[in-house]
C-alpha cells in the first residue's frame, strides 16, 4: 500500500490501484496518521482532530468505527493491508515509510540534495483536500518550506516559477531562480523587472534593501555574466502534424526515466519527433538541448568512437582536452542537460557504450535517442514510434478528416497545390492513399507534392500499380520498410533524368552541403535549379536556407542507385578533391576569419570523411594537404585531439609538435629537435606560441626571433611574433616592453581584420594596465576581449578573459567578483580542456581564499597547482607566485619553516625566469617569515627600492603583507633601527638581498 499527500490526500495499492475511502470523517482520520508519520496518535487527540467542539454521541465509539471502516477499505483494496492501521496503549499508528508515503519520500530526496527527483512527487499543495483542518497546518507549512528549498536549488523554468514567486513574492531565494530562469529563456528585461520589483515591495513593507547575493545576481544580468543555456535544435519549418499524443508520453517518459530511445523504421518520423519533444522539454534543463546529428558517422571512420565523441564535442563547442578522456571530459560538462542522439543505427554498440559512459558520470543528464533498434542499456526506455493514424476502411467520410495521417497529407497537399482541401469528392481517395502508405509520414509527404499534377485519384492508381509491382522485390523488408522504398522508387522514377544524377550524387554527402559543393560534387554546374525541385519534391531538405541533405532513407536509397550506376567511387572521389580545395581557400587569417570558422563548422563531418577516405585509400599527398589546411582550423575551435589523431596518420613535423605541446605531450620536446631545422617560419613561430606555457622561454624566444626574420612579406607572422613575445615579457615583468609589443601587435591584427589575434594582443594590454594599476582600463580591455571572444565562438578565449578580470579584482580587493569570475572561467576552461586558463581561474580562487581568511581552502588550492606545476619538465609560469601566495598562507598558519622555503623556491623560479617582480615578492615573503628582523627590514628596503626603479606597482591589496611584516620588524627593532636596515636593503641588489636570506637559512 502507497500513501499521498503531496495534493489530494490518496492511497493506492502497489499495483497502483486507487484505493476507495468512503466518508469524509474516514478520509480525514487517514490524513490525520498521515500526519504523524507512523506514530501513535492519542485517541483523544484523534476526536479532538476530527470533530473539534462539535463532538458524536459516543466519541470513543464513533472513532472505533471509522478506524474499522479504513481497515476494511484497505483489506478490500488488498488483502493482509488492514493491518497497516495498528493500536496500541499510546493510541492508533498508520505503518508507513519512505518507500510507502510521498511525504517521507520527498524529505528524505531533499535531505539528499536530489531536488528534481524530490519536486516530480509534488502533485499540488499539501494535504489539499484538508486544508481547513487545523491539525494539517504544521504539517503543510513544513512541507511547504522543504518544497521551496527544493524549488531554490532545482532548474526549474521560468513558467513554472512565476506562480511561485507571486504567491511568495518576499521570498529572495525564490527571486533568484526565478530571475536566472527568466535570463537563460532570453529574457533579459523581465529579470530586471522582477528584481525592481522585489526591492520595492521590500522597501514599502519591510523597510530592507535585496541581500547582496541577489544585488550581485542582477549585476550578473545587467553585464550578461550569467551563462545562457546553449541549445541547438533547428527551427522547423513545418507544423508538426498529429503527435499531440506521441509529444506527451515522450515528455512524460523523460521526466521519468534518463534514457528514451524511439525506435522506428525509416520515414516514420523519429527525427521530427525527438526534435519536437527537446524543445518542449527544454526549459526542464538549465544547461539546454543538445541535439548530435550522428548519420554522418559511419564504420568506415578511422576511429567510431572517436568520431562519437567528436561529433558531441562540436555540438558542445568544446575545446578538445589534454590527457583526460574525452568521455570524461563531456561528462563532467553535461551538467543538467537534454541529450539528442540522433540516427543511431549505423554505430549502434559505439553509440550504446557513450550513452552507458555520460550517463553514470553525469547524473543530470537525460538523453533521447532515435534509432531503428534500441540501445540495449539498462534502465532504456524503449518507445516505438507508430505510423500516424490512417482511416479504418469502416469509417464514415464526416470522420476521415480526424485522422492524423489525413491531416498531414492535407496540409502538406494544401501547400504544394494551392486550393487543395479535404471534400466530399477528394474523402474517399485521400483516405485509400493514407491506408496504403501505412501512415509514414515521409511517404506522405512525398505523395503530397504530386498532387497537383496527379490528383489524388491518379495518385492512388498508380500507387497501386507501384506496389504491385514492388510486392516480390522487397520481400525481406518489414512491411512499411517495404511501402516506404516503394514510395521512394516511385518518386525516383517521376524525376528526370538530370534530377535523379543530381540526387544520387547528393548522398555522398556527410550531414549535407552547399549548393556550391553540390555542384562541384555532383558535376552539373546549374544545380540550383534542380535543387529547387528536389526540395519541392519533399527528396531534399533545406537547411537554414544555404545548405541542402537528404533524409536518411533518400539517402540509403540513393547510394544503391550510385552503386547500381557504377558511380560511387568517381563521387567520393569528387567530394574528396573538393572539400581539399574547400580547405585550402579558407581565409583564417585575416578579416574573413569568423565567416570560414562558421563555414567550416558546417561542413566539418564533410572534410572528416573527406580525410578519412583520403587515408584510408592512400591518397597521402591529398590528405596532407587536407591536414596542413585544417591544423589552424582545428586549434582555433581546439579541436586538437582530432588533429593529433589526423597527424599521426599525416606526420607534418611542425604542426604536430606544437599540438603535442598543447596537450602535454612528454614526448614535444625530443620530437621538437626532429623538426625544428626544417620548419618554415610560421612552423617555428607556432612551435615557440604552443610551447610557451612549458616554461622554456629561452627556447621559445629563439624560435621567435628566427621566425621574425623570416616574416618580412607576412604582417600577419610579424603580429604573431609581437603577440607571442608580449607573453614573453609579462612573464618577465618587463613593462615597456609588455606594452610596445602588445600595441603593436593589436595594431596589425586590427588592420588585418584578425579575430584571434586582436583579441589575443587586447588581453595583453590589458595585463599591462593591471601591472601598473589603471585597473578601471583593464577591466574594460577584458571585458570588451570576452564579449568579442564569445561573438567568435572562441569560448576559450572567454574563459582567458574571465580569469583576468577574477586576477583584476584581486588586485583590486574585490575579493567576492574575483571568486565570481573565478569560478566562472574555472568551468568555462574545464569544459574547453584549457589547462593553462584553468590555472589561472585556480590562481584567482586561491588567491581570493587566501585574502579573506579561507586559509585551508587556499593552502589545499595552492598546493595542488604547485604540485601540479613540479610534475612537468619545466616549471609553469605561474609557479613563482603561487609559491608567494602559499608562503604567506603558512606563515599566517605559524608554519614559518615551510613558509621560508616556499618563498626560497619562489626566488629561483623567478630568477630563472628573469623576473624582477617575482624576486620582489619572494623577497618581501622572506620578510614575513625570517625570525630575524634585522634582516627582513633590508630585504623589504631591497624590494621597495627595486619596485620604485623597475616602475613595479604595489596595489593596494597587496600591502597588507608587506605592511604585517614592516609592523613585525619595527616592533622589534625600534622605528629608527627598523629604517637604518631598510635603507641598508635598499643599496643591495635582489641577488644581494637573497644571498643574506640564504646565509641565514642555511
Amino acid at each position: 500500500m502507497r500513501f499521498g499527500v503531496l495534493g489530494p490526500v490518496t492511497a493506492w495499492t502497489a499495483a497502483g490501484t486507487p484505493v476507495a475511502i468512503q466518508g469524509l470523517k474516514v478520509r480525514a482520520l487517514l490524513a490525520d496518521l498521515l500526519v504523524h508519520e507512523g506514530r501513535p496518535v492519542p485517541a483523544d487527540r484523534l476526536i479532538d482532530d476530527l470533530w473539534g467542539s462539535d463532538l458524536p454521541g459516543n466519541p470513543a465509539g464513533t472513532l472505533s468505527a471509522k478506524v474499522s471502516q479504513l481497515r476494511r477499505a484497505f483489506e478490500d483494496a488488498e488483502p493482509g493491508s488492514r493491518a497497516l492501521v495498528q493500536s496500541g496503549p499510546a493510541g492508533y499508528s498508520l505503518a508507513v515509510s519512505s518507500a510507502s508515503c510521498d511525504a517521507l519520500r520527498f524529505s528524505e530526496l531533499v535531505a539528499a540534495g536530489s531536488v528534481d527527483a524530490a519536486l516530480a512527487l509534488w502533485r499540488g499543495p499539501a494535504y489539499a483536500d484538508f486544508a481547513d483542518f487545523a491539525f494539517v497546518e504544521t504539517a503543510v507549512a513544513r512541507l511547504t518550506e522543504l518544497r521551496l528549498t527544493a524549488v531554490e536549488r532545482a532548474e526549474l523554468p521560468a513558467v513554472e516559477l512565476a506562480a511561485l514567486v507571486k504567491e511568495h513574492p518576499l521570498r529572495e531565494g525564490l527571486r533568484a531562480s526565478y530571475m536566472k530562469a527568466l535570463y537563460r529563456a532570453g529574457r533579459q528585461t523581465e529579470a530586471l523587472e522582477s528584481f525592481d520589483e522585489l526591492r520595492e515591495l521590500l522597501l514599502e513593507e519591510l523597510g530592507l534593501d535585496p541581500g547582496p547575493g541577489l544585488v550581485e545576481l542582477q549585476q550578473s544580468i545587467l553585464t550578461q555574466e550569467l551563462p545562457h543555456a546553449r541549445s541547438n535544435l533547428p527551427a522547423q519549418l513545418t507544423e508538426l502534424v498529429g503527435r499531440d499524443d506521441a509529444l506527451a508520453e515522450i515528455s512524460s517518459c523523460l521526466a521519468s526515466s534518463r534514457l528514451v530511445t524511439l525506435t522506428g523504421p525509416g520515414g516514420v518520423g523519429k527525427t521530427r519527433l525527438a526534435v519536437a519533444a527537446g524543445a518542449l522539454a527544454a526549459d526542464r534543463f538549465a544547461d539546454g538541448v543538445l541535439l548530435v546529428e550522428l548519420a554522418a558517422v559511419t564504420p568506415d571512420a578511422l576511429s567510431v568512437q572517436d568520431a562519437l565523441t567528436d561529433a558531441v564535442q562540436v555540438a558542445l563547442e568544446l575545446r578538445d582536452a589534454g590527457s583526460a578522456p574525452a568521455v570524461d571530459r563531456l561528462a563532467a560538462v553535461m551538467g543538467t542537460r537534454l541529450l539528442v542522439l540522433d540516427n543511431c543505427e549505423q554505430v549502434i554498440e559505439d553509440v550504446a557504450a557513450l550513452a552507458d559512459r555520460l550517463l553514470a558520470a553525469a547524473p543530470g543528464l537525460r538523453v533521447l535517442a532515435t534509432s531503428r533498434e534500441p540501445l540495449g542499456l539498462a534502465g532504456e526506455v524503449v518507445w516505438p514510434v507508430p505510423p500516424l493514424e490512417v482511416p479504418a476502411p469502416t469509417l464514415e467520410p464526416e470522420e476521415v478528416s480526424g485522422c492524423s495521417a489525413v491531416q498531414l497529407f492535407v496540409t502538406r497537399a494544401a501547400a504544394a497545390s494551392r486550393g487543395f482541401e479535404l471534400t466530399a469528392e477528394t474523402v474517399a481517395d485521400v483516405a485509400v492513399l493514407c491506408r496504403r502508405l501505412d501512415g509514414i509520414p515521409l511517404a506522405l509527404e512525398l505523395a503530397a507534392t504530386r498532387v497537383r499534377a496527379l490528383g489524388v485519384r491518379g495518385l492512388v492508381a498508380r500507387l497501386d500499380d507501384r506496389f504491385r509491382l514492388l510486392a516480390t522485390g522487397h520481400r525481406g523488408a518489414a512491411p512499411r520498410q517495404q511501402t516506404l522504398h516503394a514510395m521512394i522508387d516511385w518518386s525516383w522514377e517521376l524525376l528526370s533524368a538530370e534530377e535523379q544524377t543530381v540526387l544520387r550524387r547528393l548522398a555522398v554527402h556527410a550531414d549535407g552541403c552547399t549548393a556550391e559543393a553540390a555542384a562541384a560534387v555532383c558535376g552539373e554546374p546549374d544545380v540550383l535549379d534542380v535543387l529547387v525541385r528536389l526540395v519541392d519534391r519533399s527528396l531534399v531538405v533545406p537547411v537554414d536556407g544555404m545548405r541542402y541533405r537528404l533524409l536518411e532513407s533518400v539517402a540509403a536509397y540513393c547510394v544503391e542507385k550510385l552503386r547500381a550506376a557504377d558511380e560511387l567511387e568517381e563521387v567520393r572521389q569528387r567530394h574528396l578533391l573538393y572539400y581539399v580545395s574547400l580547405a585550402e581557400s579558407a581565409e583564417l587569417y585575416g578579416a574573413e576569419q569568423g565567416r570560414w570558422l562558421q563555414l567550416l563548422d558546417d561542413d566539418a563531418a564533410n572534410l572528416r570523411t573527406a580525410l578519412d577516405r583520403a587515408i584510408a585509400t592512400g591518397q597521402t599527398e591529398l590528405a596532407t594537404r587536407l591536414v596542413d589546411a585544417l591544423a589552424w582550423y582545428w586549434f582555433l575551435r581546439g579541436r586538437q585531439l582530432e588533429a593529433m589523431r589526423a597527424l599521426e596518420a599525416v606526420p607534418l613535423g611542425a604542426w604536430r609538435v606544437g599540438f603535442m605541446y598543447l596537450l602535454g605531450d612528454s614526448r614535444a620536446a625530443a620530437e621538437r629537435e626532429r623538426w625544428v631545422d626544417s620548419a618554415d617560419a610560421r612552423g617555428l613561430w607556432w612551435i615557440a606560441y604552443a610551447a610557451s606555457d612549458a616554461g622554456d622561454l629561452a627556447m621559445c624566444m629563439t624560435l621567435l626571433e628566427r621566425a621574425l626574420k623570416g616574416f618580412d612579406d607576412d604582417p600577419w607572422g610579424v603580429a604573431a611574433v609581437l603577440l607571442a613575445r608580449a607573453k614573453h615579457a609579462h612573464v618577465r615583468a618587463d613593462l615597456p616592453a609588455l606594452f610596445a609589443d602588445a600595441s603593436e601587435s593589436a595594431r596589425r591584427f586590427r588592420e588585418l581584420g584578425d579575430g584571434w589575434g586582436g583579441l589575443q594582443a587586447t588581453s595583453w594590454l590589458g595585463a599591462h594596465a593591471e601591472l601598473v594599476g589603471d585597473f578601471d582600463e583593464a577591466l574594460r580591455l577584458h571585458q570588451e576581449g570576452a564579449q568579442f571572444a564569445e561573438e567568435l565562438g572562441l569560448w576559450p578565449e572567454v574563459a582567458g578573459a574571465l580569469g583576468m578580470l577574477g586576477w583584476t579584482a584581486i588586485r583590486q580587493g574585490q575579493y567576492d567578483v574575483a571568486r565570481t569570475n573565478g569560478e566562472r572561467a574555472y568551468r568555462l576552461a574545464t569544459e574547453q580542456g584549457q589547462r593553462a586558463t584553468q590555472s589561472l581561474a585556480e590562481l584567482v580562487l586561491g588567491f581570493a581564499a587566501r585574502r579573506t581568511g579561507a586559509l585551508a581552502e587556499a593552502d589545499a588550492r595552492l598546493q595542488a597547482m604547485i604540485d601540479w606545476s613540479r610534475k612537468q619538465d619545466e616549471p609553469a609560469l605561474y609557479l613563482s607566485l603561487v609559491l608567494v601566495e602559499l608562503g604567506f598562507a603558512r606563515e599566517l598558519q605559524g608554519r614559518c619553516a615551510e613558509a621560508l622555503e616556499l618563498h626560497r623556491e619562489a626566488y629561483q623560479v623567478s630568477e630563472e625566469f628573469e623576473s624582477l617582480r617575482g624576486m620582489c615578492w619572494a623577497l618581501e615573503g622572506l620578510a614575513a617569515s625570517l625570525p630575524d628582523k634585522t634582516l627582513g627590514a633590508r630585504l623589504l628596503g631591497c624590494a621597495a627600492a627595486t619596485r620604485a626603479t623597475e616602475n613595479y606597482l604595489l596595489a593596494a591589496s597587496e600591502t597588507f603583507d608587506v605592511e604585517r611584516a614592516e609592523a613585525a620588524a619595527v616592533a622589534a627593532l625600534g622605528a629608527d633601527a627598523y629604517a637604518a636596515a631598510r635603507a641598508e636593503g635598499a643599496a643591495l641588489s635582489p641577488d644581494e638581498a637573497f644571498t643574506l636570506a640564504e646565509m641565514f637559512c642555511s
